[in-house]
């Protein structure tokens, strides 16, 4: 009775649907820009940008908007192969399932998970299907599945190193005016405060919109990194399950078969 409780729950949990991938970016950048057009409609967007002498906060802003697409890019991918690998269980799932592998998995959908089963299927019957180890194949199929995922570590960094570049000059801005400054001049002493003023003003802000934006960026890889992992976990899985049990059993016919024969031979000839 409990094997039968436990058996519908667990591909349940470790079996994400179709889009959940897509459906958590769409999400997480829907509530973004909810922040984005209630931080315009207060006018802090608009005070953020025409207090940046510098424009690296336009600059971070424009790099983060292109993250985004690419994160989007990324994400689209990584559910497609999921959906991809999970067809492709099902297929060797069914009770024929383990003879589409003769074909060289040709039949599977596309996808780079179909690719790995082909390079197994390939490996397999160039070593007359002694038992495969597919760790080399899996690195692949790894560094495949996360193709340009690593952009975002970077985008990341360079969104805080552009905020530390901003506060830097912010207080190049600020401090400069301090060498040449004369207390008893109050027009002067009244300048120098506003350039103070407006170097405080690009140092915070450039500051704040980098943290801002790599802690952003940071949680849409992670998303998308963690998709990416069960969509190799489940690569790994359906081939330990499916595919490499079919190819060494077929290893294993192959040499009954040629023990059979070599017996009939012996049998036949003449002592």
């Amino acid at each position: 009775m409990s094997s039968m409780t436990i058996g519908p729950i667990a591909p349940a949990a470790t079996d994400p649907s179709e889009r959940s991938a897509l459906l958590f970016w769409m999400i997480f950048t829907g509530l973004s820009i909810f922040a984005l057009v209630l931080l315009w409609r207060f006018g802090l967007i608009h005070l953020m940008l025409t207090s940046d002498r510098t424009y690296i906060s336009s600059v971070i802003a424009a790099l983060y908007i292109m993250t985004c697409g690419h994160c989007f890019l990324r994400t689209r991918a990584i559910s497609r192969e999921g959906a991809a690998a999970r067809r492709c269980r099902a297929v060797l799932a069914a009770p024929d399932g383990g003879k589409l592998l003769d074909a060289r998995a040709t039949a599977l959908p596309r996808g780079l998970v179909r690719d790995h089963i082909e390079s197994l299927v390939t490996k397999a019957a160039a070593q007359d299907y002694r038992p495969v180890d597919q760790t080399l194949l899996l690195r692949t199929l790894a560094d495949r599945l996360r193709g340009s995922n690593g952009f975002g570590a970077f985008v990341s960094d360079t969104l805080m190193k552009l905020g530390l570049l901003g506060t830097v000059i912010g207080f190049i801005i600020m401090l400069a005016p301090i060498a040449g400054l004369d207390a008893a001049d109050k027009v002067a002493m009244r300048s120098s405060m506003g350039l103070m003023s407006d170097g405080m003003a690009v140092a915070m802000y450039t500051t704040l919109a980098g943290l801002v934006g790599s802690i952003l960026v940071r949680i849409q890889y992670y998303m998308l990194d963690a998709a990416t992992q069960r969509v190799f976990s489940d690569a790994v899985v359906l081939t330990e399950t499916y595919v490499t049990p079919v190819l060494e059993r077929q290893g294993a016919d192959i040499k009954g078969a040629e023990i059979r024969g070599a017996g009939i031979k012996g049998a036949g000839t003449p002592s």
